[in-house]
């Protein structure tokens, strides 16, 4: 059954919501994106229940009506082919029920719903990889002769808790994530370890390597962990550290990339709380043998993040505070982008971009991305185009001036050279008080969560962002959209709204002499520890 409108000149055709696992859900008519899109959007999500999954024994709050955190890939042999993965029916307290996973023969505007055995919720069970009572962090690759790879973390009880268990779940798609296979454990830990946020990515020019890589953690350090197949699948090698930062330390936040002449670089956040202090780093490890062997780590830069909090109300927000995004280009130029104060003296997170020319052995000072300085900036993803373009999504608050609110808009800012940038409107204000909370921390702090990361990549010669934010109303509930902005800056100038008019901008380094006050430097360390400890209890 399909149900068809159009937004904005493109054709919408959402999913109607499903239950089970396996196989496609129905297609039907949807609710369309709010009002308050800017360019056209894609409703991928409905809210889903899974009536034979239980709750029982389960902590915390489920938000049923809440779907967030997509990952994006575009099949390289059918660039109409475009897979999606998500959290469906978040849990307060780390998780969702179930990774929902959506195919599109038609460049997005329609998709099929579909799931692998991830959690119970989905198949899973005592005779598959997938006995878990939740799943999350979902992570899409696709290899260059289309066949796709969706990681999971899987999960029951809170992490290193008694009776808890968790593992890194890969399945596999060979008809452009239309069906699954079953997954494949890549790592299976009782509660002495928890194994958290993964990455999984398929080498773009050889179809037999796929390199997955997470943080495993215990109660006193997380080393990043590491897995590959060499034969497209078929078979995983067993799961080895590659990185160990010491005691009261640990990774996250751990992405591959491979560059030309085969190249593996592993970018990661490294949380050190040893002492009195506290300090995040973003490194990266290098190997040129597939991951056989590693070099030491190179640090790209401090992270200096704050978090993100409602300015009107100090209200807590979660982000993507110490969780890097990257992404490469046809010449092998490396970009990352991250949350960072430091441009503010510590007043509040902007989006900071450093990148290297030679492989990852060196790393240029960072600079500030973000158009509104002014206005706290945060989950920022980028991609580079096959044209060497760079785009790089984030949210901001700086619509965020009415009481009884905490107005939220999702921009996208791209670049030729990384230095000059045209800033794009992507959807808002949304009140991101319909999204579901996280208990964030030891104390249980409550923050807003739309997801650890967002989505974005390209179709030839067009950015494709996927985004989370919540609908209108006064219920709790979100959905994913794919959007589509216009490709040239005077289609966005045509596009423009009267509060989102395009500009344009230079990137620049934090002014000379600046520092953080040694206040500021009290809440990085803050965040930091809160980070680390929030991760050692309770699965994400």
């Amino acid at each position: 059954m399909r149900g068809q409108g159009v937004i904005g000149g493109i054709a919408l055709l959402t999913l109607l919501a499903g239950c089970g696992g396996g196989s496609g859900g129905d297609i039907g008519p949807g609710p369309g994106p709010p009002p308050f899109s800017s360019v056209p959007q894609v409703q991928v999500s409905v809210p889903t229940t899974f009536p034979s999954c239980s709750t029982a024994g389960q902590s915390g709050t489920l938000y049923s009506g809440t779907s967030l955190e997509p990952s994006l890939v575009v099949n390289p042999t059918n660039s109409s082919n475009l897979i999606a993965e998500w959290q469906e029916g978040r849990w307060s307290t780390g998780g969702s029920q179930a990774l929902s996973l959506g195919a599109s023969s038609d460049g997005g505007m329609t998709w099929t719903l579909g799931y692998a055995a991830f959690s119970v919720c989905t198949g899973g069970s005592a005779s598959n990889a997938g006995n878990y009572q939740r799943a999350s962090n979902g992570w899409l690759t696709v290899s260059p002769s289309g066949v796709v790879y969706a990681l999971s973390l899987s999960f029951s009880g809170g992490a290193l808790l008694a009776g808890s268990s968790s593992g890194q779940l890969v399945a596999r798609s060979t008809d452009g994530g239309f069906t699954w296979g079953q997954p494949v454990a890549l790592i299976a830990d009782g509660a002495d370890f928890f194994d958290d946020k993964g990455s999984v990515t398929a080498d773009p020019t050889n179809d037999n390597y796929v390199y997955a890589v997470w943080d495993r953690i215990n109660e006193s350090s997380g080393s990043s962990y590491f897995a590959v197949t060499a034969d497209g699948g078929n078979t995983w090698q067993p799961a080895t550290s590659i990185y160990t930062p010491g005691a009261s330390a640990q990774t996250i936040g751990n992405i591959i990339v491979v560059l030309p002449g085969d190249v593996v670089l592993d970018i990661f956040s490294a949380l050190d709380t040893a002492g009195s202090g506290a300090t995040a780093t973003l490194f990266a490890l290098r190997s040129t043998d597939n991951g056989s062997t590693w070099s030491g780590p190179v640090m790209i830069a401090p992270e200096e993040s704050v978090g993100t909090k409602d300015p009107l109300t100090g209200a807590g927000i979660r982000d993507s505070t110490d969780l890097p995004s990257v992404s490469v280009s046809t010449g092998g130029i490396v970009y990352v982008v991250w949350q960072d104060s430091s441009f503010s003296a510590g007043a509040r997170d902007g989006i900071a971009m450093s990148s290297s020319a030679d492989g990852g052995q060196s790393w240029s000072a960072p600079v500030e991305v973000n158009a509104d300085p002014s206005a706290a900036a945060f989950t920022p993803n980028v991609h580079v185009r096959a044209d060497g373009s760079i785009g790089i999504t984030y949210y901001d608050l700086r619509n965020d001036t009415l009481a009884g609110s905490i107005l939220t808009d999702f921009w996208m800012v791209t670049s030729g050279n990384g230095t000059d940038f045209t800033e794009t409107h992507i959807s808002g204000p949304f009140n991101l008080l319909q999204a579901p909370q996280g208990e964030f921390g030891p104390d249980n702090t409550l923050g807003y969560f739309l997801g650890d990361y967002q989505a974005l990549t390209s179709n030839g010669s067009a950015f494709l962002p996927m985004n989370t934010q919540t609908n209108p109303g006064t219920a709790i509930s979100s959905d994913v959209f794919i959007d589509f902005p216009p490709t040239t800056t005077a289609a966005a100038a045509a596009q423009a709204t009267p509060h989102a008019t395009p500009r344009t901008f230079k990137a620049v380094t934090a002014a000379p002499g600046l520092t953080l006050s040694a206040a500021a430097r009290q809440r990085v360390a803050a965040r930091i520890r809160r980070l680390e400890a929030e991760r050692l209890q309770r699965g994400r």
